[in-house]
């Protein structure tokens, strides 16, 4: 792998258009993915879902060089229908449209960024990996009060170009005062044994609201890692749900700072995993000062041969008296072949604080499927039932009403 890197690492410098010392900075990134690889189980976040093995299962011969300078057609087929948005169009990790036509373009403002250090998680190589091959990063920021009038949907599409290929991408957020934003990430891949690595940072000023929604809902065999940061200041709210269940492979990091008084974070997801699939949420909620909030559930439904891993840890600084904070994840194992692995943690260092966690998991009641049945419904329509009502109550969490009813019908739940 490592005269892969290199040998890709070599082509994609002589493509980009930035200074040596960028290109320098971008080599430091690749040497120290090159020392430590791919995450394994031997690393501790790792421990559920081996990336390592799994991309060596997966992906013959990888490739980590892009030619981002060939065009992609948009293919329209993708976009959401019934719902009025603005877009960022990733085709094989290139931008290939930005349009915010619904806004008031001076509220917005968007750049391209020199790459600098991340220094949120540098132990995590596969951000140092995404730091050597990323062909631009975007900065995007919401003016002080000023509200996106419609939602923004960040198209992530393949096209059968792609196989075999790592493909690295990011963008940065900066909500000013008084600002919201809703996002929407929506993956659409026509491609086949690829690894996208996307890493995005949040950071949110007083009295600011992120609402940020992702879709993963169409089967396909790819592999996928994302990593969320999230820095807050007082009085912002954070949103997070995450419906993971199209991959093969995916993993959503969230790392949220609650940095100012009366912030809140709210990470609701749903694991939908039919056979053969591998999924995992990891959360770390970091409450540095008084008064702040934290609400986590996850609710898993697993069939044949899946696995699903959730790690979620509260974090509570000595200074953070008053905190609110609460975990809970639930499972369904639809067959003996299935998994549901689970970690919570509570790291507390204050005594004036309210902190739960709580895990369950099992098959479908029984009796409740008899009960149903004798009520006239067949097997199969008293399990969808069941299921239906056990995921219904973590989409109902989602406060923006609009995106909650089209997710609604995106995974076919019914009130």
């Amino acid at each position: 792998m490592t005269e892969q890197l290199e040998l890709d690492f070599n082509k994609i410098a002589k493509k980009l258009d930035i200074s040596e010392k960028d290109i320098k900075l971008k080599r430091k990134f690749l040497e120290k993915f090159m020392k430590n690889g791919f995450p394994n189980k031997k690393q501790e976040n790792w421990k559920f879902l081996d990336i390592n093995q799994i991309i060596k299962k997966s992906i013959r011969n990888l490739s980590f060089y892009n030619d981002y300078s060939l065009p992609n057609k948009i293919d329209s087929s993708i976009f959401v229908d019934g719902l009025e948005h603005n877009k960022i169009i990733f085709i094989n990790g290139r931008i290939e449209k930005i349009d915010f036509n619904y806004e008031d373009k001076n509220k917005i403002e968007i750049s391209d960024e020199i790459e600098k250090k991340i220094t949120f998680d540098n132990e995590n190589s596969l951000i140092d990996l995404n730091n050597a091959f990323t062909n631009k990063a975007f900065k995007i920021v919401i003016k002080e009060n000023y509200s996106l009038k419609k939602p923004l949907i960040i198209y992530h599409s393949t096209n059968e170009k792609t196989k075999s290929k790592n493909v690295n991408l990011r963008l940065d957020f900066d909500l000013e005062k008084n600002s919201s934003l809703r996002l929407i990430d929506f993956f659409t891949d026509k491609s086949a044994k690829n690894f996208s690595n996307i890493l995005y940072s949040f950071n949110l000023k007083k009295d600011s609201i992120l609402k940020n929604f992702k879709v993963d809902n169409f089967k396909n065999d790819n592999l996928k890692y994302s990593f969320n940061n999230i820095e807050q200041d007082s009085n912002s709210i954070s949103e997070t749900f995450i419906l993971s269940a199209g991959s093969n492979f995916f993993k959503n990091e969230v790392n949220c700072n609650l940095n100012g008084e009366f912030s809140s974070a709210f990470v609701n997801g749903v694991f939908s995993l039919r056979e053969n699939q591998q999924h995992e949420i990891r959360t770390t909620i970091n409450h540095l000062v008084e008064n702040t909030k934290s609400y986590q559930l996850i609710k898993s439904v697993l069939g044949k041969n899946s696995k699903a891993a959730y790690q979620g840890k509260i974090f509570v600084n000595s200074k953070a008296q008053k905190t609110d904070g609460y975990q809970l994840s639930k499972a369904i194992l639809l067959d003996e072949t299935s998994e549901f692995n689970v970690k919570p943690e509570l790291e507390i260092y204050a005594d004036d604080v309210k902190c739960s966690h709580g895990s369950a998991s099992g098959s479908l009641n029984e009796n409740s499927i008899f009960y149903l049945m004798s009520r006239g419904l067949s097997y199969k329509q008293s399990k969808e039932l069941l299921i239906n009502g056990f995921l219904l109550d973590v989409v109902e969490k989602i406060t923006d009403s609009e995106i909650k009813n089209l997710i609604k019908n995106m995974i076919g739940l019914k009130e």
